[in-house]
């Protein structure tokens, strides 16, 4: 579902921008203080217009603190209605903690939940990262719904008071790339094949003017991407490989290939999963839903680098013709995989499209992204994403981008000593160890090395952040879209970099 909300940038005063909207909430920010909250001083006069007594008693009467998304409403008059009397309406005196992005975020996105079921809100602007402000309001009203809209709907228009407008735009397009990442991984597996991925694909494509090309069943098995063809063959919806290429006019600096994992659902093939397992399985292709979104993104935000966006797409389903455990496949290039669990098949389509990757598309830099292992859930839980690179400078951009965007990732170690556990007697590689070393994570990094050559990569799991069981800040329960905003801030700051 598209964003609903609509951010405006405004002149003030905060009134004055409430009634041209028929704003029925206004919004000031306060911030803590020695003894609680207290206003910031360069709102003095939109206090003093909108609010009835003194702000300072106020919310010492209350007893706010100013932390990030704590919201005092006070009771306000709006003036003569279309019937006798006043409307009524509220000054929302919201906290913004530090003033840091994130707890800007968190100020954004709290103001838009406290606002449902309200068609508009004029806000006076706080200071500081007015961008991370807009995408936490924008996320914050996301909701995936099939039929008909619920009806607390978040607002129509946020009336911005601020001379910052291309900081909003900025936002809004971050936030609206995460949405389209959340849209395309809830949508219910009934409706999203491989064939549905790459027909979304192709219309963003044509939308934001990059290039694609699609390889369907006939030209993946002649081209010997054995891997998606082995685990989509349980399927009557055949795969695909989805290639998307964001090129702009005269930039000839690093070329960056991102990788997403297209897994549209995962039954877990013959290595059968729990009905309970199951249940999240619409958002396997997580990680391919970030790249398609972050390629559609880069016209948009001008973002002047060399981008290939790689989604293997598969249905791992089970059939009489779905593969077995002790089948061996031949990848992209020849390299070999036995297959020891089928439901570790996320790695298998990874490794066709990395070793694509590196043989044909000669990039500097590569970054795969995807749901691929609960044992990163179990390390590191539904907030940070695993970060496997051996290249220090991209690990650490990597995780600047993420502690940037609210994004984090945690960096865990490729351990050479387990490399041996995934050995295979009959392949090149083994899918899962088999030698009770444990480290499933940490194994599945080592697999997908085995396919990138000498190529600089990093690997980011994100099977614990990518989807989230409950609201939370700019965090909405579904599919979350984590590592659209941090790979688009990297690859903004790649391309900073390519033309300083």
């Amino acid at each position: 579902m598209p964003v609903e909300t609509r951010l405006h940038a405004v002149e003030g005063p905060l009134r004055r921008a409430a009634e041209a909207v028929s704003a029925e909430l206004m919004a000031v920010p306060v911030r803590p203080g020695d003894g609680g909250a207290e206003p910031d001083p360069a709102q003095a006069e939109a206090l003093a217009d909108v609010l009835p007594l003194d702000a300072p008693a106020l919310l010492t009467y209350h007893g706010a603190r100013g932390g990030a998304g704590e919201i005092t409403a006070v009771p306000v008059s709006l003036g003569a209605g279309d019937s006798a009397g006043d409307r009524v309406g509220e000054v929302l005196l919201y906290g913004v903690g530090d003033g840091s992005p994130g707890a800007l975020r968190r100020a954004g996105a709290a103001l838009v939940r406290r606002a449902r079921g309200r068609s508009a809100l004029a806000v006076a602007a706080p200071a500081g990262d007015l961008a991370a402000f807009a995408e936490g309001a924008l996320l914050a009203g996301y909701g995936f719904r099939i039929g008909e809209p619920g009806e607390r709907r978040p607002p129509a228009t946020v009336a911005v008071v601020t001379g910052d407008a291309a900081a909003l735009e900025r936002g809004a397009l971050t936030a609206g790339a995460t949405v389209r990442a959340r849209d395309l991984a809830n949508t219910p597996s009934l409706e999203k094949g491989p064939a549905w991925l790459a027909e979304r694909a192709a219309e963003l494509a044509a939308d934001a003017g990059l290039g694609i090309r699609v390889r369907d069943e006939r030209a993946l098995r002649a081209e010997g991407f054995g891997g998606l063809i082995a685990v989509g063959a349980g399927s009557p919806r055949p795969p695909r490989l989805i290639e998307l290429t964001h090129a702009p006019e005269g930039v000839e600096g690093p070329h960056v290939v991102l990788v997403g994992k297209g897994i549209t659902f995962d039954t877990g093939g013959l290595s059968l999963k729990p009905t309970d397992n199951m249940k999240t399985m619409k958002t396997d292709m997580a990680g391919g839903a970030v790249v398609m979104s972050v390629l559609a993104a880069l016209p948009a935000l001008g973002v002047r680098a060399r981008v290939t966006g790689l989604v293997p797409s598969a249905e791992n389903s089970f059939s009489g013709s779905a593969m077995r455990p002790s089948d061996v496949i031949s990848h992209y290039g020849g390299k070999t995989s036995e297959v020891l669990n089928t439901d570790a098949e996320g790695r298998l389509v990874l490794a066709d499209a990395l070793a694509y990757a590196d043989a044909e598309l000669d990039p500097d830099l590569i970054v795969d992204v995807a749901t691929l292992t609960g044992a990163a859930k179990v390390a590191l839980g539904l907030r940070h994403g695993a970060l496997f690179a051996a290249d220090d400078a991209l690990a650490t951009a990597l995780t600047e981008a993420g502690a940037a965007t609210g994004e984090p990732l945690w960096r865990l170690p490729i351990v050479e000593d387990y490399r041996v556990a995934i050995d295979s007697d009959v392949a090149d590689v083994a899918n899962i160890e088999r030698r009770g070393f444990g480290g499933g994570a940490i194994m599945a990094a080592l697999f997908l090395r085995e396919f990138v050559g000498k190529r600089t990569w990093a690997h980011l799991d994100v099977a614990g952040p990518a989807r989230a069981t409950s609201d939370d800040a700019e965090i909405s329960r579904g599919a979350t879209g984590f590592g659209t905003r941090l790979l688009l801030h990297w690859l903004t700051t790649v391309a900073a970099a390519n033309t300083a």
